[in-house]
This record gives C-alpha cells, structure tokens and sequence, in this order.
C-alpha cells in the first residue's frame, strides 16, 4: 500500500514538475514589449480588395498613326482605349512568328505615313505575362522575349496589314504574319482617334500634344488601414516586438522580418533579410508571386498596372503604379504615395513597400483644369534642365495630402528619365483657363483630316467621337470617383 502511495506521488510531482517546465518556457516575458492586442487570436480582418495578374497588364498608352505625320495617344481609363483594346484586339490571334533585326524596315518613314496603332508597355514586359491580355502563339525565341511594344499598321497604297512585336532591348522585332487582323480593324483604330487632340513628335520620339488637354484636379477623402493591423497580417503577433527609431518611426519584427511605419502611420517599409539570395529570378514567376503576397497583406486600393522595374535586370524587382481615373498618380516629394514596389527572391518577398491609404469610393470635388501644349508646352519641356535624359512625357496626378485625410489631386506634365526617375515638368493652368475653342476644334480637325489614303477611317468615329470631352475619364473603365 505504501509504495502505491509513494508511486502515485512522484507520478503527481514529475506531472507537477513538466507542467511548471512548459509555463517558465512559454509564458516568461521577453526583453522587449510584445505587441499584443484583443485580436491577437482572430482572424485579420480584410484589408483592400484581391485583384488578379490578368487586371494588371496594360498598356501604358495606345498611339494612334494618322498618315500624313499626324498622331494622337489615348491613355488607359477613358472610353477610346476600352473600346480599341478590350473590344477590338484583346480577342485578336497573334500566330506565326517571324524574327528579324529592329531595323529590317524604315520605322520612321512608317510612322509619318502609314496609318496603324501601337501599343506600349513602359520598360518592356515579358511574353508569358502578355499572353494574359493577347492570344500568342510563337517559338521558344518569342516565347521567353520581353516585348516593349507592337506596332499593327496598314502599308500605304496596299490592303496589307503588318504586325510587328519589339523587343525591349532594341535589337530584334518579330512580325505575326498570321495575325487575325484586318484593314478594317486598322482604319477603326484609326477613326477613333480623329476626334482627339493632334500630337506632333520631337526630333527624340517625344509626343507633345499640339493644343492644351484637358483633365480633372480632384480632391478624395481617405481612410488609413492601421499599422497594428498590418504588422499582424505579418507576423505572428505572439512573438513581435514594437520597437521605435531614432527617427520617430515605429518597427514591428519577429527577429527575423521587420516592418517599418513611417509618414504618420500611412506608409510601411516591410523587409525579410531571412530569404535565400539567390540571382536566379524568373520575371514572370516573381510578378505572379507579388500579386498574391499584395492580395493577402493589404490588398489593393483602386487600379495599378505592373512595371518592369528594372529592365534588363535580374528580375527582381516588381513595381505596381497607381491610377486615379486614366491618370497615373506621381506624389509630391517628401510624400510616398502613388505605388506598391517589392523585391522577390525565387518567388519569396524580401522587400515590399506601399502606402495604407485608401481612397473614399466617390470624390468630394472636381475641377476642369487644362494642361499646356503646343509651343508653350515645347517651350517648358526645352528649358527643363535634364532635357537630354528626357525618354517619355506624360500626363499625370500629384497627390498633395491635405489636412481632415484628404489628398488633392493636381492634373500635371510629368517625365520619365532614363534613370526610370518620373519628375514633375509643369503644373495644369489655374482654375477657370479655358483655351480658345477653335484652337482645340483646329486641332482635333486637322487630326481627322490626317488620314492618308483612307476615306473609310472616319466611319469608326461618327456620332461618337464628337461627343467625348478632351482627356475625358470613362467611369466604366477604371472606377474609382464621381
């Protein structure tokens, strides 16, 4: 009876003795202040919407040839570029592929006089991710190319339609002999964009608009997604500590990740050093792993389209820009605002940078502002003082950010350097600057009347054309804002 007692008993005390093991192991508080909260043990709840790969290949713009060296460019979010892409060459077949030098034609001479369209894509994108907006079909050489633009056009004087795929680097184009195009479908690209402002090309391929374009300042209430919430979709929250810079800015890590907040809480810095350095990257397969990695910590605020961020690189780098109607969005310096960037290793997230802000569904106000162009506009571009690194000119949004989480966004000029450095060139007119009416009516005339040998062109446009306001936003298209 005694040595079942005494048997009981140090059953009891090892069970004692184990138990108080387990509570010194897992319940000693650690050197730092853990970040700990009600939530800490439920779900995180949704933060922006999912998107997919598919909603972030685009085009950057659609240049439209006219004949006669008259062109026009139609940017993505209003009614032109929905109905030309998504409806006239989205479900077109691109087979066939023949490859040859970039200078087996006279690219020059095609761009004055034959009408056609191109499309192009800022820093090149890889074919497979093309072949999410296009029907492709081609070689193991076309198939692993990344292409920076395609030019379909008609050749003056003939019935034949040629369609030519450039590769980001500048020495090879490859030529769909069977595509399923035909003049038709050209001379509609072509009419749809008679009734937009003329654009006349600088002696570098610049496209500067002949008369002023007009676009919308908007002005958005916001909302911020705490940082709280993204450090626990994140981390484990058990295990993270908040720590605070020398700077002010607050750091949440686990002791291997860290997630760094900055500009008052709205923007976050987040970093793996953990993950393999390895130099192997597949573009492609990096840009599939960002889209999911951004779906489940964050999510998306409105429309972004992928940009090669470095290319000819190793792949590494994916950036996602912001849209506010058919504007990309540029933030005013110091401000960050206006993209997602991350670092990818082998599919593993090293880097990602965004903002937390996201935008009220409708905007609180809306302002008719026109951009220079013509001379003035030349004039500006000729004074800014790295002209000569000047590789595209656009219009664009500076985010300005407001008192009472609002942001205003400006209509501007902006440029992209060859360095990939976007800058503000100048600024909208003030509000209330209404150009001369028959400034902006001579233009878009001269435009259709620009059409070389081809009457049929206009039939594209009629009763449609007319109707659409200069630069004007197509609510269908990109949503965001009333």
């Amino acid at each position: 009876m005694k040595e079942k007692i005494k048997t009981t008993t140090l059953i009891v005390l090892v069970a004692l003795s184990l138990l108080q093991s387990y509570l010194l192991a897992y319940s000693m508080p650690g050197l730092g202040a853990t970040v700990r909260s009600d939530q800490d043990y439920v779900n995180t709840e949704p933060m922006g919407t999912a998107t997919s790969v598919e909603s972030v290949i685009f085009p950057e713009t659609l240049v439209i040839h006219l004949g006669g060296n008259k062109h026009t460019i139609i940017y993505p979010g209003t009614q032109f570029y929905d109905m030309i892409l998504n409806q006239r060459i989205q479900g077109r077949e691109f087979k066939g592929f023949q490859r040859s030098p970039s200078d087996v034609l006279n690219w020059e001479e095609i761009r004055k006089n034959d009408i056609g369209i191109e499309l192009r894509f800022e820093n090149g994108i890889p074919v497979e991710l093309l072949q999410k907006l296009l029907k492709l079909e081609g070689d193991l050489l076309f198939l692993n190319e990344t292409i920076d633009r395609i030019w379909i056009f008609k050749t003056t004087g003939t019935e034949e339609i040629r369609t030519f795929f450039f590769s980001s680097d500048g020495e090879m184009v490859y030529e769909s002999v069977r595509a399923d195009l035909t003049v038709r479908d050209v001379q509609d690209y072509v009419g749809f964009g008679q009734y937009q402002p003329k654009y006349t090309m600088t002696a570098d391929g610049l496209y500067v608009p002949a008369v002023p374009i007009q676009s919308t300042e908007m002005l958005f209430p916001y909302e911020t997604y705490s940082p709280d919430l993204m450090q626990r979709s994140m981390f484990d929250p058990s295990t993270t500590r908040a720590l605070e810079d020398r700077g002010g800015s607050q750091i949440y890590t686990d002791g291997k990740r860290g997630l760094q907040v900055e500009q008052n809480g709205k923007w976050i810095n987040y970093t793996d050093p953990s993950a393999p350095q390895i130099t192997e990257n597949l573009l492609s397969d990096n840009v599939y792993a960002s889209v999911d990695f951004v779906n489940q910590h964050g999510g998306w605020d409105g429309v972004h389209r992928f940009v090669n961020a470095l290319p000819g690189g190793e792949g590494k780098a994916i950036r996602f820009k912001q849209y506010v109607e058919q504007y990309p969005v540029l933030a005013a310096s110091p401000f960050h605002y206006g993209y997602m960037k991350l670092t990818l290793q082998q599919g593993v997230v090293t880097e990602y940078a965004r903002s937390l802000i996201t935008l009220a569904a409708d905007s609180e106000s809306r302002t008719v502002r026109w951009l220079p162009g013509g001379e003035e506009l030349q004039s500006i571009l000729n004074r800014y003082d790295r002209r000569s690194e000047v590789k595209t000119l656009f219009p664009a949004l500076q985010a300005l950010p407001l008192d009472e989480e609002r942001l205003r966004f400006n209509p501007i000029w902006a440029v992209r350097l060859a360095d990939g450095t976007e800058e503000m060139l100048t600024d909208a007119y003030p509000s209330g600057y209404e150009p001369p009416k028959q400034v902006v009516e001579s233009s878009m005339n001269d435009a259709a009347d620009g059409s070389g040998d081809d009457a049929d062109t206009a039939t594209a446009a009629n009763g449609v054309g007319a109707a659409v306001s200069v630069g004007g936003a197509n609510p269908l298209f990109f949503g965001k804002g009333k």
